[in-house]
């Protein structure tokens, strides 16, 4: 039966529950098949009783409870369903489809399926849960426009700077370019030129008379002290050699980082010299430089401020020891492939994909030659021999 008149706010706040075990539904005349269900204990609901694809008769449902959602919004959405329909859309399997398709669901996606063992992925989940989220987080990706994303690298760039608008751009890229190679349809709005600012490689190494005031600074840090003088000494990263555990120390002198915390996915084995083992500190806990013995030290920046502070050398990053180290292997006479090794660089060409020798003996001696040639920076009068005098 065609209704008489348009729902209104007054007469569904009027409708009275229904005999027991009974239910009725209330139409409305301004949209086909749109009406609200009431029950026996009073219960008002917004459905739409059409034909839906795949169904062979007319069937109701749901569009939400009256009061969880207007009149208005419940004839909007009547609306969009019968268009849907109209096209052979299922609307409640569109509707999930959506949600399968928003930027965050993607973006999970994309770390579980492509980026999964990815080092960077902590720091890039991050990134998007600070400043993506936030503003693309529930929207379908099909949705987010070229001027949507340059919007959000202005308010990146005015807040966090260039260089950090350019690594979120970044990271949307990858995820919307997975999208796009899973998708039919989907093109990525980014498009070459949208970056903020471009990342300059380091090329800062420490001198002698810095690494001198710097060495000398950190025997008053007894725990981040030692893990500056470990990382120069063993040429490795800031996270590698932060969260060491004792379980990764093999025999005596041999250091093995597992190939879950380092860059190339493998097992990298660091034979470690006698300075590098005299600066470790004493064992406390599970990790081997630690505060409170249950998890690796923190606050890198505070107690680098305080090192910068105190031996008057600013300007260098703890990374910047990687890079000296490799310099002062150089220095000390070891060949570049043994230096290469020690670092954990994969060697470029044939002979990297079929020289599977560890080079342990090498990379040994090599790290020996760096202590040796730290040792006699930081305690040069030890090697001054006046002239005439025999050794």
């Amino acid at each position: 039966m065609k209704p008489k008149k348009p729902l209104t706010d007054r007469a569904i706040k009027s409708l009275q529950p229904t005999a027991e075990g009974k239910r009725r539904i209330v139409w409305d005349a301004i949209v086909p098949g749109l009406g609200i269900r009431i029950t026996d204990r009073g219960v008002k609901t917004f459905v739409l009783v059409t034909r839906y694809p795949g169904s062979s008769s007319p069937a109701p449902r749901s569009l939400g409870v009256y009061g969880a959602i207007s009149l208005e919004a419940a004839r909007a959405k009547a609306r969009d369903w019968l268009e849907l329909i109209a096209s052979g859309i299922d609307p409640e399997q569109h509707s999930i489809r959506k949600r399968e398709q928003t930027f965050r669901a993607i973006s999970e996606q994309y770390f579980l399926r492509k980026a999964k063992d990815h080092r960077s992925r902590p720091q890039s989940e991050a990134t998007l849960a600070r400043l993506v989220y936030p503003s693309f987080g529930v929207r379908p990706i099909e949705a987010i426009n070229r001027s949507d994303i340059v919007r959000l690298l202005d308010r990146i760039e005015d807040e966090c700077g260039p260089i950090m608008a350019n690594r979120t751009l970044g990271i949307i890229n990858r995820v919307m370019n997975f999208h796009a190679s899973r998708s039919d349809d989907f093109r990525s709005p980014i498009v070459r030129g949208m970056a903020r600012g471009t990342e300059q490689a380091r090329s800062r190494i420490l001198n002698d008379d810095e690494l001198r005031a710097i060495w000398k600074t950190t025997a008053d840090y007894p725990v981040y002290g030692a893990l500056l003088r470990f990382i120069l000494l063993t040429a490795t990263r800031r996270n590698e050699a932060g969260k060491m555990r004792w379980a990764e120390l093999n025999g005596d002198r041999t250091w093995i980082i597992p190939a879950a915390r380092y860059k190339t996915n493998l097992d990298h084995v660091i034979p470690l010299s006698a300075l590098a083992l005299s600066v470790l500190p004493e064992r406390n806990g599970e990790f081997v430089f630690t505060k409170n013995g249950h998890q690796a030290m923190g606050g890198y920046e505070r107690h680098k401020q305080a090192i910068d502070e105190a031996s008057g050398v600013s300007g260098w990053v703890i990374h910047d020891l990687r890079r000296t180290a490799r310099s002062l292997l150089s220095r000390a006479g070891v060949p570049s492939d043994h230096a290469e090794r020690c670092l954990g660089h994969v060697i470029p060409g044939v002979r990297g994909v079929y020289d599977r020798h560890e080079y342990f003996d090498e990379k040994a001696r090599a790290l020996e030659a760096l202590a040796a040639q730290v040792q006699r920076i930081i305690d040069p009068q030890d090697n001054v021999v006046p002239i005439g005098s025999k050794r």
